[in-house]
């Protein structure tokens, strides 16, 4: 970055989202959005809005009610030369096309050889904490990560809603951007104006500590923001927002445990083979003799998404994060 201060607006990490299709579609002529809603209504979320006004039907696309169809037509357009964003209208409805996403995304450019790139990226509102209804609030990156050939980013802050966007759009190969709706019109902050990438795989140091490494990605970046204030003054907490889940920073997991000899993994996924299960793994291969004890996870639990009357039990919360690292440092 250049010394030259650069112009920002405070923007919803919604709005960042939105900022960032209206610029990345006014850049290159090849990038269109398609999914149910994007159009005439802006999306469910309004993050699609005004860019049919802006672009027309033919660069914002409603589709049918069919996540499949949607995906599959972004494979044809993507093989056409297009640059096709698809909006997965919530987390679980992206399920359909999980097919066509493994069969298809995730090997084209290994079946060819190299001689096609695939820049199609799939993004969705995903988690809970909304009080919406079934289907509406799953956590599936575990999914996505498992897939060879797709990347995964999970931004927590409207700068990197932006960034992280915009990298992807113009990224070779396909990505899925996870957007955390508990935070779509809760987290405000600058976000630069014009042309802003984040890069992919790069994590962040949201809060610097001492004592332990709080690891985490999406809507559960704040929950340990807000865990590491309530320690304040007891324990000094490090916040690792990993941003991209894959490819994973590893240097930059590995250099924070290894200054805090802790840590405490947060995801909102079920347990059972979530992303955090690999942070702890990694962990365990390449820093146990920086450890001074077990790494805990603290998590969603091995049952469906509950009814929103439970939700607030189900998800992560700032004593269950603070639980944990009281825990790991009497180890």
């Amino acid at each position: 970055m250049s010394a030259t201060a650069v112009a920002t607006r405070e923007l919803l990490l919604v709005e960042a989202v939105n900022d960032a299709l209206h610029v990345e579609l006014a850049r290159d002529d090849s990038v269109l959005v398609l999914g149910e809603d994007v159009g005439r209504l802006g999306g469910v979320f309004r993050a699609t809005a005004g860019l049919r006004d802006r672009f027309g039907p033919d660069r914002c696309i409603d589709t049918p009610l069919s996540e499949a169809g949607i995906l599959g037509a972004a494979v044809g357009l993507c093989m056409a030369g297009w640059r096709p964003v698809v909006e997965m209208q919530y987390d679980a409805f992206s399920y359909p096309c999980l097919d066509q996403l493994i069969t298809h995304v995730g090997r084209y450019r290994w079946r060819t050889g190299g001689k096609m790139g695939f820049p199609i990226v799939v993004r969705m509102p995903y988690g809970g904490g909304v009080r919406a209804p079934e289907l509406h609030d799953d956590s599936p990156e575990t999914y996505y990560v498992h897939t060879p050939g797709v990347k995964v980013a999970v931004p927590s802050t409207p700068a990197d809603a932006k960034g992280l966007l915009a990298a992807a759009i113009r990224d070779p190969d396909p990505v899925v951007v996870l957007e955390p709706k508990l935070v779509y019109r809760t987290a405000r902050g600058a976000v630069p104006q014009g042309e802003h990438l984040s890069q992919l795989g790069r994590a962040r140091v949201a809060r610097a500590g001492t004592d332990v490494t709080l690891v985490a990605w999406g809507a559960m970046v704040p929950v340990c923001e807000r865990a590491a204030e309530a320690l304040a003054g007891a324990v000094s907490a490090e916040v690792l927002d990993l941003r991209t889940l894959k490819p994973l920073d590893e240097e930059s997991l590995l250099a924070s445990v290894r200054r805090t000899g802790r840590c405490v993994v947060v995801q909102e996924a079920p347990r059972t083979c979530g992303f955090a299960s690999e942070v702890a793994a990694l962990l365990a291969e390449q820093a146990i003799l920086d450890l001074h004890g077990p790494v805990l996870r603290v998590t969603g639990y091995d049952v469906p998404y509950p009814y929103w009357q439970l939700e607030d039990w189900y998800m992560p919360s700032v004593e269950r994060v603070t639980d944990a690292v009281r825990r790991v440092l009497a180890f």
